[in-house]
């Protein structure tokens, strides 16, 4: 028998969890609402330190938003996790000192005030980047800093419709918007990829420099497919509800025990795989009016029918099963309770408690996971000023000093 080298026989050696990304980065942001606290928390998913800077009176206002998170604020508890809350005053000149201190030593500073507030405070990007060299300034704003909108107010369903989003949204006889904030979700993740490039920019030059988002570029760079296909194509696409503008069958089906299915067929293929396994009549996979896309979009109100009536006569479970063997996509249309209880969710561990001023509350993991890293640290959601005292301290404020702020309402 050949000799082994025991060596080669042993277990490799389990190697430690890879940091966070940006575990050893400061961020300090004065933000409120959506755009800005979204795009920061990602940040601090990924291992930042994330000092939410505050007002005095009642803090971000979108703590007071609704109570639905068991007393707090759904849209707070979502954003702010992870972060050290700060309550000051930034009108009062000790208030802004703070903020500066804090700035010194941070890597990176994000703000979504009013057109023009942070400017006044010498909180701009521009301003702060040629004071620190090193800090990745954001701006992110409703319409950017210049042109007729520059001072307009912004608010995610305005923009939405000022995007044109809501005009390809809903029925034909209905425009909607988006049922979640497209458009602060959107400059909120273009804020955090421009924070990422410049970071990484830093990282080969040394300087950091300025990051400007507004939620109106960000979102109509998102309406890309309707835009390219109205600019170009001449005409906007139609408002088809859950059906697919230029794709049939793709569209939404009530099945018997009253759930509804959704199902895409993207080619000729699916099509006859489609109408021999579950339409049960292959001949309409070859026959002249549907066997093309362009043949069943002409043909939609029967394409439609046709498929209605074959699942309509199933329960939910069984046209779900019958589409899968036929390779056909599909989906349940499924409310959000459905989704907090999602089997794909649950079988992939992706639920997760946060501490919160009223106790533990479930939340999803972030959607980006590195294999072989730590787990992004899901810490608290902060109660309005609860990491004060501590950060004025950290900037070299005495007891007396921070005593007066508090006397003087300049921090909370």
């Amino acid at each position: 028998m050949d000799s082994v080298d025991p060596v080669d026989q042993a277990p490799a050696p389990s190697s430690p969890p890879q940091p966070l990304p940006l575990e050893g980065l400061t961020v300090v942001a004065v933000e409120q609402a959506v755009a800005a606290p979204f795009a920061t928390r990602q940040l601090a998913d990924l291992g930042a330190r994330v000092i939410k800077v505050e007002r005095i009176d009642g803090g971000d206002f979108a703590r007071g938003y609704d109570t639905a998170a068991a007393g707090l604020a759904s849209h707070f508890v979502w954003c702010n996790r992870g972060k050290e809350s700060v309550a000051l005053d930034l009108k009062d000149p000790r208030g802004l000192d703070v903020v500066r201190r804090l700035i010194a030593g941070a890597d990176v500073f994000v703000q979504n005030l009013a057109q023009g507030a942070a400017a006044r405070l010498g909180l701009d990007a521009a301003t702060l980047c040629a004071t620190h060299p090193r800090l990745v300034a954001v701006d992110i704003s409703g319409y950017g800093p210049s042109g007729p909108y520059a001072g307009k107010r912004a608010y995610d369903m305005l923009v939405q419709c000022e995007a044109g989003l809501v005009s390809v949204t809903g029925t034909p006889g209905q425009p909607v918007k988006a049922g979640i904030p497209a458009a602060d979700i959107a400059a909120a993740m273009y804020a955090f990829s421009g924070v990422l490039a410049a970071l990484v920019r830093r990282g080969t030059t040394g300087r950091g420099g300025p990051v400007e988002v507004s939620m109106l570029e960000a979102l109509a760079e998102w309406m890309g497919h309707p835009l390219h296909h109205t600019i170009h194509g001449g005409t906007a696409p139609a408002r088809t509800g859950l059906a697919h503008a230029v794709i049939a069958p793709y569209d939404a089906y009530a099945t018997a025990d009253g759930g509804q299915v959704l199902l895409s067929v993207q080619n000729d293929r699916e099509w006859r795989r489609l109408a021999e396994q579950v339409l049960g009549q292959a001949g309409l996979g070859t026959d002249p009016a549907y066997a093309t896309n362009a043949a069943r979009v002409t043909n939609r109100e029967h394409t439609d029918a046709l498929v209605a009536q074959a699942l309509g006569a199933l329960g939910t479970d069984d046209a779900l099963a019958r589409l899968e063997e036929a390779g056909i996509a599909c989906a349940r249309l499924r409310d959000l309770h459905e989704l907090a209880g999602h089997p794909q969710l649950a079988a992939r561990a992706r639920w997760r408690e946060v501490g919160t001023p009223v106790g533990p509350l479930r939340a999803l993991l972030p959607p980006i996971t590195l294999p072989g890293g730590a787990e992004a640290p899901m810490g608290d959601v902060p109660a309005l000023g609860e990491h004060t005292e501590a950060l004025l301290r950290a900037v070299g404020m005495t007891d007396e000093e921070i005593a007066a702020l508090r006397r003087d309402g300049v921090a909370a």
